[in-house]
């Protein structure tokens, strides 16, 4: 009995075993099943169906399937569902270094640091592929700083892909931690050779991004195995950093062919040194690349924009035209290129046939091309694609300063402040533009309004912000405003040549021709712009002889064209005509201006003849010049020369048929010269025939004056003063005196018709010069020097009278027009000596 029980008991046993086995068989290949169609589930981006098919097995999931099921989940971004799946996790399972790394890639990618630094900081077998992980999962969540902090706790050795994303965050980072790590492998830069190129060029990049110029070079020359993407890397570093030649360098030494990104740099480098040399290697590089890079449109764009540096107008548009995969910015290249080589009308073109609809760039740069044009069209087809661009488009600032800046420049400046109190976010730039606007329109009391509009802000102003403000002070010229604005500059902008040469300029135009000259002694090596500037200060201050030594002392080499200019106007406004042709005549090349300059110095002289043969001379080889004939007629004018003037004026409508505007200035004083000789039938003539002509383009003079820290300006017979009724008292006054001590009223500065009601010295009286020297006289105290500013040439009849007043009243008036300063002393002599 009991054997048969034995029996029995081994029968069942063996029973139990083989269903176990069939068991067990069969639910491993029920597993192997799942996990494959996961896979392929997966393979196929069905991450949905793969999460489904691990739903409805869930009884029987291995640790392959919970893989798979978690890399589904990352790829949905369904970061609750991978909770729950982790929640059924043992401990044994959470530490299966596949499904550790897998769950930390989900809560990375979902963007759940604090459960994926739980997991990583829990797990106690970090493999690379964990690090690799976080670091990656750094980078989604834009947390670089962490990358450099989970480095410093790596407890095995980085492998090539931590290194790579290691310098791309320091690279990206380049704070005191990114520095350190930096340094500290450069000082192990032999281990670096134990990794590939990927690692070496990562590296080389995150000197470039560090400015490590030095450090590059040497680690670039002992890498022994440098592939083509060490080369470009370190000649984009060399570009980025304005080392054009060794960049070129780099470029010649390379033992490989170019590819797109190589040449793409070439072109680049080659348009910043702009040599024939450099230019012969782009076109043969470009002329020898594989025909398949032609289709590469970033690549041609770049050599596009390198011919336009060059100002190769002809091969820009060849390649332009024979490009078949043209994109937007191959449109915007082609339109900046022309921009900048002043081809405004062919830049255009280019906008009108672009098949795209334009981006904010394009925009840009539309607007810049509108601006230099002065026709009703293109005003009108700037303003019709603002109006029609899109809404987002106004976040933009530097498309809308651009939109402003061509307002300002249409004269347009109510629409330019509507848009530009519209900004929110305004910035230096917003500023800026707005100033500029004001200066171009002659309102720079308006300029200096937005600069203390930009101050109270707190926008940091920059050097052309300064050079625009300086402008402005220069315009109204009173040192009172002036002087606080310099004392804001700060010191590291001062050491900027271009702002220096405008300080020299600006103390020349306030008539401190001494402060211009210590900052000139200051300068160790002054180039052209402060030389020019200097000489310049002394010419508006009547110092002709020491403009001339300073033309002198300065190198024959960076003489330019305004040099020329700057000393001969200063010989013309001291009187100076022989030394004027001394230097006229040892000029090498004589351009239009220069000799513009020479003329009117022999005008003011009233040497027609002398003049004219100068005028003569340059006809010869060059065609004529309209201001040279304008220069002429201005002389005339004040000689009262009606014979001289008729036939300068006969010969310019003969010579400028097509300068309409300039011919109605040149009537203008053909007109006033009849006046002045009391011919006013022919000047009512003429006056008459050109007065529908005139428009709103005539200029209008303004003077500035300033009194206890308040900038105020006069017009012609201005009344809108508050205190007018006294400014006219006092003019009745000073009239008064002047008659007493000998002044006779000279008509021939009258340029309009007298009406009934007036008399010729009631219209000079209302010279708005005049106005702004009353306005003074009625201080309490009044100023010990009267200073004023006015934007047109001072008019021969206040000239006298204002040396005058200074002799009765024995009080320095110091005028600044638009030719030079006037210093009125109380002995009753000017410092122009006339020459105005």
């Amino acid at each position: 009995m009991i054997f048969n029980t034995s029996i029995y008991l081994l029968y069942r046993h063996c029973t139990i075993i083989k269903h176990t086995i069939i068991s067990s068989c069969s639910m491993s290949s029920s597993l192997m099943n799942l996990s494959e169609s996961m896979k392929k589930l997966i393979n196929k981006e069905k991450y949905q169906e793969a999460l489904d098919l691990f739903n409805r097995n869930s009884t029987s999931v291995s640790d392959i399937t919970i893989n798979l099921a978690l890399k589904a989940c990352t790829k949905l971004k369904n970061v609750e569902y991978g909770r729950n799946i982790h929640k059924q996790l043992s401990s044994e399972q959470i530490n299966n270094p596949f499904i550790n790394t897998s769950l930390i890639r989900l809560y990375m990618t979902c963007g759940d640091e604090d459960n994926a630094y739980h997991i990583f900081f829990k797990n106690k077998n970090k493999t690379s592929n964990t690090y690799t992980t976080m670091f990656k999962g750094c980078i989604i969540n834009k947390k670089s700083e962490k990358i450099l902090e989970l480095f410093n706790e790596m407890t095995i050795e980085p492998d090539n892909i931590h290194l790579i994303m290691l310098f791309n965050a320091c690279a990206q980072l380049r704070n005191e931690h990114a520095f350190k790590i930096k340094n500290m492998y450069i000082n192990q830069i032999s281990k670096l050779s134990n990794y590939n190129n990927h690692v070496i060029n990562s590296f080389l990049n995150m000197l470039v991004k560090f400015d490590d110029i030095s450090n590059l070079e040497n680690v670039f020359n002992q890498i022994k195995t440098k592939d083509i993407i060490s080369y470009a890397i370190i000649m984009q570093g060399l570009l980025e950093n304005k080392m054009y030649e060794k960049a070129l360098d780099i470029f010649k030494q390379m033992p490989f062919k170019p590819d797109e990104v190589m040449l793409n740099i070439l072109f680049k480098i080659c348009s910043e040194l702009k040599n024939e040399q450099t230019l012969k290697l782009a076109k043969r590089m470009f002329n020898e690349m594989p025909s398949i890079f032609y289709k590469n449109s970033t690549l041609c764009n770049s050599y596009i924009r390198m011919l336009m540096k060059f100002g190769d107008i002809s091969n820009a548009e060849n390649v332009f035209f024979e490009m078949n995969t043209k994109d937007i910015i191959t449109y915007g290249t082609m339109m900046q290129g022309l921009l900048e080589n002043k081809l405004y009308e062919k830049a255009l073109d280019i906008f009108k046939q672009m098949p795209f609809k334009p981006n904010e760039i394009i925009l840009t740069i539309l607007f810049k091309i509108c601006s230099e044009f002065t026709n009703e069209q293109t005003f009108q087809l700037a303003k019709n694609m603002f109006n029609e661009m899109p809404k987002i488009f106004y976040e933009k600032l530097s498309l809308i300063n651009s939109y402003i800046h061509m307002l300002m420049k249409f004269g347009e400046i109510s629409d330019s402040e509507k848009l530009f109190f519209l900004i929110e976010n305004k910035d230096t730039t917003s500023y800026t533009v707005m100033m500029n606007g004001y200066n171009m329109n002659n309102k720079p009391e308006e300029c200096l309004k937005i600069f203390k509009q930009m101050q109270e802000k707190n926008i940091v102003a920059d050097e052309i912000t300064y050079i625009i403000i300086l402008n402005a002070c220069s315009q109204i010229g009173l040192l009172s405003i002036y002087e606080p604005i310099v004392n804001k500059i700060p010191s590291n902008l001062l050491k900027h040549h271009r702002l220096q040469a405008i300080l020299i300029d600006m103390w020349g135009k306030v008539g401190h021709v001494d402060k211009a000259l210590k900052i000139f002694e200051h300068i160790e090596k002054p180039d052209v712009m402060i030389y020019t500037a200097m000489i310049n200060a002394f010419g508006l201050n009547g110092k002709g002889h020491e403009a001339i030594d300073l033309y002198r002392q300065m190198p024959i080499d960076i003489q330019n064209e305004f040099t020329h200019i700057s000393v001969l106007n200063a010989c013309s406004h001291s009187g100076l005509i022989s030394e004027a042709q001394s230097i006229f005549n040892n000029i090498q090349v004589k351009t239009k201006r220069i000799t513009t300059v020479m003329v009117d110095c022999m005008s003011r002289m009233f040497m027609f003849d002398e003049a004219q043969k100068i005028i003569d001379d340059f006809e010869l080889s060059h065609p004529p010049g309209f201001v040279m004939y304008m220069a002429l007629l201005s002389a005339a004018r004040n000689h009262r020369n009606s014979i001289i003037s008729e036939k300068i004026y006969n010969r310019m409508k003969n010579l400028f048929p097509q300068k309409k505007q300039g011919l109605i200035a040149a009537s203008v004083l053909l007109s006033n010269t009849y006046l002045s000789i009391g011919e006013d039938e022919k000047a009512k003539e003429i006056r008459f025939k050109r007065l529908s002509e005139i428009g709103k383009n005539k200029i209008v003079g303004i003077t500035w004056t300033e009194v206890n820290g308040e900038v105020v300006q006069f017009r012609a017979h201005d009344h809108s003063h508050p205190r007018s009724k006294e400014i006219y008292a006092e003019i009745t006054r000073i009239s008064t005196e002047l008659k007493e001590n000998g002044h006779q009223y000279d008509s021939k500065w009258i340029t309009r018709e007298i009406n009934d009601n007036e008399s010729i010295e009631s219209v000079l009286c209302g010279h708005s010069e005049k106005l702004a020297i009353a306005y003074n006289f009625i201080q309490q105290p009044i100023p010990n020097i009267i200073h004023a500013t006015k934007n047109l040439r001072i008019c021969g009849d206040c000239h006298s009278a204002i040396k005058l007043i200074v002799k009765i009243r024995q009080r320095p008036i110091i005028i600044r027009d638009a030719n030079r300063f006037h210093h009125f002393d109380i002995n009753g002599q000017c410092s122009c000596q006339d020459h105005f």
